[in-house]
């Protein structure tokens, strides 16, 4: 039998914000693992006691909790973390004249801390060297063929354990879309997935530099996963292909800046660097497009 917690009310002085927090957990529309609505979220995943769904909703002056499967317990205690209740961000004062304002509208700006570096690593690994499109459509079939359906009354899916990872074929890798490169990385976060999680409880910046000792895992992945995770406010995403020109064209007008020019227009804003490309990410203007857009592949077609 389905079990059902119904949690806690959550204060929160911007409820409202709740899809724009938990955004970056799904992996593109069709995500089977979450359901992002207006003032509504799904998200199915493991926990320490076993799978859950959990059920987030925005109501006035909070967020309300609810939690199903054996996990349940737990996702009721992670939720205000979640929801990014610990989120310091009301320590975070611009003196630049934009990032103010932006940082004024968006008082509610929460990063999530959503635990599990391990489950939030696959879907990072997987968006290594590809298009979004290839990578979320790649994840979606791996989590429809290996995962399990999520307890509740939500059709969501849990996705694959990480033994369940490591015990997949290069076939079936291959029919999901995932070539031997990005299947071996996977591999190998899954058979150190305990010593990942020992090394995460020390913290952000531990964590990102134990796992870019990994084959394959470079700090793209580390900050990337960091910045989910443990909702680390300065872990700039370095490594990403639109990112830099994106700061660049926001900060100073700059279309061609590169990783080492991003991170040295963020320098001022430390240890909420990672803080300034959200607010840019709410209402930042893209740089004009020179090139075509990549053509999509299907790995399973090579």
């Amino acid at each position: 039998m389905t079990t059902s917690l119904r949690a806690r009310f959550i204060p929160h002085d911007a409820p409202g914000e709740l899809r724009a927090t938990l955004s970056g957990l799904g992996r593109g529309p069709y995500d089977p693992t979450i359901a992002l609505g207006t003032r509504e979220v799904w998200r199915a995943t493991h926990t320490p006691d076993g799978p859950g769904t959990q059920r987030l909703t925005a109501v006035p002056g909070g967020i309300e909790a609810e939690a199903f499967g054996p996990g349940a317990c737990w996702l009721v205690d992670h939720a205000p973390a979640l929801v990014g209740m610990h989120d310091r961000g009301d320590e975070f004062v611009p003196t630049h004249r934009r990032i103010a304002d932006l940082h004024r509208r968006h008082r509610g700006l929460r990063l999530t801390t959503a635990a599990n570096p391990v489950e939030i690593m696959v879907p990072t690994i997987l968006e290594q060297k590809v298009t979004s499109i290839e990578a979320h459509r790649a994840y979606r079939r791996l989590v429809r063929a290996h995962g399990q359906a999520a307890p509740g009354p939500r059709p969501l899916m849990v996705p694959p354990t990480p033994p369940e990872l490591a015990a997949l074929t290069s076939f079936e890798w291959h029919a999901c879309g995932v070539e031997r490169r990005r299947a071996e990385t996977v591999r190998a976060v899954c058979a150190r997935a305990t010593s990942i999680e020992r090394v995460a409880e020390r913290g952000s910046a531990e964590f990102q530099r134990a796992i870019v000792s990994i084959p394959g895992i470079g700090v793209w992945t580390a900050t990337m996963t960091a910045l989910l995770a443990f909702g680390d406010p300065d872990a700039v995403i370095v490594g990403d292909y639109h990112l830099p020109s994106f700061v660049g064209w926001n900060l100073v007008g700059e279309r061609d800046a590169d990783d080492a020019r991003m991170l040295e227009l963020l320098e001022p804003f430390r240890p909420h660097r990672a803080r300034v490309v959200a607010l840019f990410g709410r209402e930042g203007v893209h740089p004009p497009r020179r090139a075509p857009k990549r053509a999509l592949r299907d790995i399973r077609a090579i």
